[in-house]
């Protein structure tokens, strides 16, 4: 089986296609790393890149990325819905197959260092690369977002891992690490009112007393005149999405509102969709092994 790699890059650009798409295209370029999804969503202003291939080829293109999204993307003159930090927001690295966790941390290591010292950008290691039990979450790395990076950076207790301890103006500051896979996962509420999709956020995030393995943040559609609850799920087998769902329904209904869709940001495990289908329909010993396209591609 071969070696292989996930990467899951986030850049803090979602509005203009022409500088996302030379961002891609540094991915599409090496033969050896497969590209599987991207997409931009202009009210967070954001876009979200999948692909996978062998360890050494993953973090070579994630670098050749992030160094054409330093030079595209002006941290200075953005704004957007989303938290935060840099041009090349986060870094993540997920084992897929034939490699250890502990072999991708290294990996991560290798590249957080490259974009340090090469592209002069501020880095730190999160999730399982972190270095410090409090650098784990990248909420809590990200906190202050780009606006307070420069006083954040000042902080003995905050210095990066790599790259210069000062804010770099232009492309900002950016995490790298090893995670699981993880959903990244938003419900849509019938209303404008902002206040309620943070109330609900709060009561479905771990740190306020929700679910252990979901993160979620309240946040205004514009475009669409409507409020979100965005998401990341962080576990899905231990908080999967349907109980999410659920529960956001829920709490909607207490003020009046209701959901009116959901939408999943890049790839998603077929097992969460499984998962899914066979709470709403009460399948009786039902697996994934009956999924036809499961048995072709086997």
């Amino acid at each position: 089986m071969a070696r292989l790699v996930q990467c899951v890059p986030n850049f803090s650009e979602g509005r203009d296609k022409e500088v996302v798409e030379k961002i891609v295209d540094e991915i599409r370029k090496v033969d050896e790393v497969k590209l599987l999804d991207y997409s931009m969503d202009k009210d967070h202003n954001r876009s979200v890149v999948t692909f996978v291939g062998e360890p050494e080829k993953v973090i070579e293109t994630a670098f050749n990325a992030c160094k054409v999204a330093s030079e595209l993307i002006d941290m200075s003159k953005h704004e957007g819905g989303h938290p935060r930090m840099g041009a090349t927001d986060v870094i993540p690295l997920i084992p897929i197959s034939d490699i250890t966790e502990e072999e991708c941390i290294e990996y991560s290591k290798k590249l957080a260092e490259r974009i340090g010292k090469e592209l002069n950008i501020p880095v730190f290691l999160y999730e399982k690369s972190a270095t410090r039990k409090e650098r784990e979450n990248l909420a809590d790395i990200r906190r202050g977002q780009y606006e307070g990076m420069a006083e954040k950076l000042k902080d003995e207790n905050w210095k990066p891992d790599y790259g210069p301890d000062k804010l770099n103006i232009k492309a900002g500051v950016t995490a790298v690490g090893v995670r699981p896979p993880l959903i990244a996962y938003n419900v849509n509420l019938g209303t404008d009112n902002l206040e309620i999709a943070k109330r609900i956020a709060k009561a479905v995030r771990a740190k306020t007393g929700g679910f252990t393995y979901c993160k979620a943040i309240g946040l205004e559609i514009k475009e669409r005149n409507i409020v979100q609850v965005s998401m990341n799920l962080v576990d899905y087998t231990k908080t999967p999405i349907y109980r999410v769902f659920d529960t956001i329904e829920r709490e909607a209904k207490r003020y009046g509102v209701n959901v009116i869709g959901s939408e999943i940001v890049g790839l998603v495990p077929m097992q969460a969709l499984v998962d899914v289908a066979d709470y709403y329909l009460r399948l009786e010993n039902f697996s994934s092994d009956q999924v036809l396209e499961k048995k072709i591609f086997e």
